[in-house]
């Protein structure tokens, strides 16, 4: 009887272990518990920084505007010499050049008056006028380009100098004549003149060119 008693126990010890382990497993599921690594090995949860509102720079004022000065009559904004002026001029003609075939050859003259030098490059504008403040008269003197086109710098009191060729009228069978009384001279790429009295015959006939001139050299 008594080893019946013993089975009987061990049967419902037994059983007993066996519903509690059913009643472990079937019951809710424990979370399991998540470890986020912080980078670098810092050992600390990253943090999400909030931009802060960006100051925009102070505006850099401006560097103020310089104006150039003028430069001085008769200079180019570089301080270099400028091309002379009728203003800044004196004009004569010297006729010890000579002529040929009814033709004269003169000297004509271009001094600077002025306190600072200047340039002559290239050649005058030069006509017959009936006097001083008159219309030219005829065909202005055509461009001579047997001598090259040069700088001439002309230091206060200096003179530059082009040939100028004056054909006699009476030489053209159909020349209309008429008495001029002098040169108007162009310093070149000026639109004032000067005026050298110089009497003489010219052709009131547009198509007779009485009149030639060379680019201004050294005197």
């Amino acid at each position: 009887m008594r080893s019946q008693k013993i089975s009987q126990g061990l049967v419902m010890t037994t059983a007993a272990a066996a519903a509690a382990l059913l009643l472990t497993a079937c019951g809710p599921s424990q979370p399991q518990s998540q470890t986020t690594a912080s980078p670098s090995g810092s050992g600390q949860a990253s943090q999400s920084a909030t931009p802060s509102a960006s100051t925009p720079p102070p505006a850099s004022s401006a560097p103020p505007v310089s104006t150039p000065s003028s430069p001085a009559p008769g200079t180019t904004a570089a301080g270099q010499p400028g091309l002379c002026k009728a203003a800044g001029l004196t004009a004569a003609t010297d006729a010890s050049g000579g002529g040929a075939a009814g033709s004269v050859f003169m000297k004509l003259n271009l001094t600077n008056k002025g306190s600072d030098p200047c340039i002559l490059r290239g050649f005058p504008g030069v006509s017959l006028v009936a006097d001083a403040a008159g219309a030219p008269i005829g065909a202005p003197a055509t461009r001579d380009d047997s001598a090259g086109v040069v700088d001439v710098l002309l230091a206060p009191g200096q003179t530059g100098t082009a040939v100028l060729r004056y054909t006699q009228a009476r030489n053209y069978q159909g020349c209309t004549a008429v008495d001029a009384a002098g040169y108007r001279v162009y310093p070149p790429e000026d639109t004032d003149s000067l005026f050298i009295p110089q009497p003489t015959t010219a052709c009131s006939n547009a198509d007779i060119t009485l009149l030639s001139i060379g680019a201004f050299q050294p005197a």
